[in-house]
């Protein structure tokens, strides 16, 4: 764990102090407290009333509701609302997940770009529960407030919508870089874009980690292995990439990331480190990503056809979104630096894939096959030796587990907000879309 830098912030990004929430919450517990008293009163008045019918002119409708209410149950219902609400600065209240109560010295204030996304959300809840100070920046492309709203009002929760191709000054201790596209039609949209993110981005988070002393994580990619000729894929394989196709602007965004993060490291003494992400998913997903996982299992929920881009005997890994959470926080605090795949070695070829998914979900969707997509890879593993051997990780949720808790997301969704039409392989700008 590093050491925790100087409480002092900056006004930009100051935070009220616990005391005034403490002190705010004590005001309104004995606010409550008294309202609790003049309750018990009223109601044990009440009560008498009803229980002497002579002294009382009561209304047959009061009766009626003295009847159906008892003192014990609305004063149970109160307690238990002082109990699990806590009160936050705007005044109004919100039930907040529970969160480990950290001292001073290990108590991090850390930064999550792209933190409203899929998995930055997923890493922001991990990171408040152990009891970080957490500062999300997103800039909504692909990110979703909805994502975040557990944590609405927190004290130790900070929402800033900022691009990171723009400086920004912070203080922190730990920096996790998610921000950038990671589906193919999202990243392919707007090209540049994408390119910027990945490299302008960058450089404002190596150079705010350098002015603080912070360390940085950047979730690069699998897709800097390209369409491999080696297989499984270890760090050392070099890759083979098209640098002028259509998902170049992703794939050589990162790898220019990934040598940015190193130059850094070299020449100004950054502390760096640098995962390589395998296909994962779970709840969160935009239903609208165009991926494998969300396209099949709203497809199959639906009854629509399950499309398949090729001949389907392409090959994927797939994770489960807890275990790569759990792999980037190893990897942020352990003493390893160079890039660590981080991906499920269980590999299925895409048409196997669609055949669980439909099985999983009991539909009776036929299975259409479509033109295969240029520089799509025909094989994806991950060599995860270094993983276990350097930061202690493996996967540990199965496939078939981390499937059904991604349906019953995806079918929430599906009610939430009705019909959804998946996304195909063309770039195409995120939808909006009903989120849990």
């Amino acid at each position: 764990m590093q050491r925790k830098r100087d409480q002092d912030k900056p006004i930009a990004t100051q935070q009220p102090d616990r005391m005034e929430f403490k002190a705010f919450s004590n005001y309104n517990n004995t606010g409550r407290q008294l309202f609790l008293g003049a309750v018990l009163i009223i109601l044990l008045f009440c009560g008498f009333i009803f229980n002497n019918p002579s002294s009382s002119s009561s209304s047959p409708k009061l009766n009626d509701y003295l009847k159906e209410s008892s003192i014990r149950k609305i004063v149970q219902e109160e307690l238990s609302l002082n109990q699990v609400h806590q009160t936050t600065s705007n005044p109004s209240t919100t039930v907040h997940p529970k969160i480990n109560v950290l001292p001073e010295s290990q108590r991090l204030r850390i930064l999550v770009t792209g933190g409203a996304g899929f998995v930055g959300s997923h890493l922001v809840d991990r990171l408040m529960i152990q009891g970080h100070d957490v500062i999300v920046l997103d800039n909504f492309f692909t990110g979703r407030k909805g994502n975040l709203m557990q944590w609405d009002g927190h004290q130790n929760f900070q929402l800033i919508s900022h691009d990171v191709v723009e400086p920004i000054m912070l203080e922190v201790d730990q920096i996790y870089h998610l921000a950038c596209p990671a589906s193919p039609p999202h990243y392919q949209y707007n090209p540049v874009k994408t390119i910027k993110t990945s490299t302008m981005g960058t450089v404002n988070m190596l150079g705010l980690a350098k002015r603080v002393r912070a360390r940085v994580l950047l979730t690069s990619t699998s897709e800097v292995y390209g369409d491999p000729e080696v297989h499984p894929q270890p760090e050392t394989y070099w890759g083979n990439v098209n640098p002028i196709g259509p998902r170049a602007c992703y794939d050589e965004g990162k790898r220019v990331a990934e040598t940015m993060m190193y130059a850094y490291e070299k020449q100004d003494g950054v502390e760096v480190r640098v995962a390589r992400i395998f296909n994962t998913f779970g709840p969160r997903m935009h239903p609208n990503d165009g991926r494998v996982v969300s396209n099949f299992i709203i497809q199959a929920l639906q009854g629509k056809d399950i499309t398949i881009y090729g001949t389907g005997e392409q090959t994927r890994s797939f994770q489960y979104v807890d275990d790569l959470v759990n792999g980037l926080i190893k990897l942020m605090n352990g003493d390893y630096s160079q890039p660590v795949n981080l991906g499920n070695p269980d590999e299925y070829t895409v048409a196997d894939f669609a055949k669980k998914i439909k099985d999983l979900t009991e539909s009776e969707s036929k299975i259409h096959f479509l033109p295969a997509t240029q520089d799509d890879p025909s094989q994806r593993k991950p060599d995860i030796a270094v993983a276990k051997r350097e930061i202690g990780w493996s996967p540990v949720v199965t496939v078939e587990s981390g499937l059904a808790k991604t349906i019953e997301y995806f079918q929430q969704v599906l009610d939430e907000g009705g019909e959804i039409v998946p996304t195909g392989p063309a770039a195409a700008k995120p939808k909006t879309v009903g989120v849990l």
